[in-house]
């Protein structure tokens, strides 16, 4: 007679399903559409000049797609005017290709637009920054941006849902 171990020996029971972890996978990164214009260079690159105003735009959106996976764009906009003329205008396109396993159907939204988001910022806003060094001017570093806030406004600005359709 050999000494098992009960549990051992029994056959595993069939149990509840446990649902996977909640969790976001960024499989790519890309660069969608880029532009930067200086239409006043070389005269708007002075430094004896008065700092330019700067007004940024900011526009997330995100997509289903028919492989299960999720394309998410983070839009930046930002134009600095001195004067009432345009010194130089950036605008990004910045997009990522997410896989997202066990969030509810009902949080898909807020995880697509908020959290996605934050991982594609850090590389946008270096981007950015390059861009406007590259221009000639100094290096335009946007502030952390508060993506739950921005959801939140746009939500209360009567964004229904927000996200587009899958593509096909």
């Amino acid at each position: 007679m050999t000494d098992v171990a009960p549990d051992a020996a029994a056959p595993a029971e069939a149990g509840p399903e446990i649902p996977p972890a909640p969790g976001i996978r960024v499989l790519a990164q890309f660069i969608r559409d880029l532009s930067f214009e200086s239409p006043r260079a070389p005269d708007s690159l002075h430094a004896s000049h008065a700092q330019p105003q700067i007004d940024l735009g900011v526009e997330m959106n995100a997509r289903g797609r028919i492989d299960g996976l999720f394309d998410v764009d983070l839009k930046l906009n930002a134009t600095a005017t001195r004067d009432g003329e345009t010194v130089f205008a950036i605008e990004l396109l910045y997009g990522g290709l997410f896989g997202i396993t066990g969030v509810a159907e009902a949080d898909l939204e807020p995880v697509l637009l908020i959290e996605c988001p934050r991982f594609l910022f850090p590389f946008a806003r270096r981007l950015i920054a390059d861009l406007s060094t590259e221009g000639g001017f100094p290096p335009f570093l946007l502030d952390p941006l508060d993506f739950a806030a921005i959801y939140a406004a746009r939500k209360a600005n009567g964004g229904g849902s927000m996200l587009g359709t899958a593509l096909v």
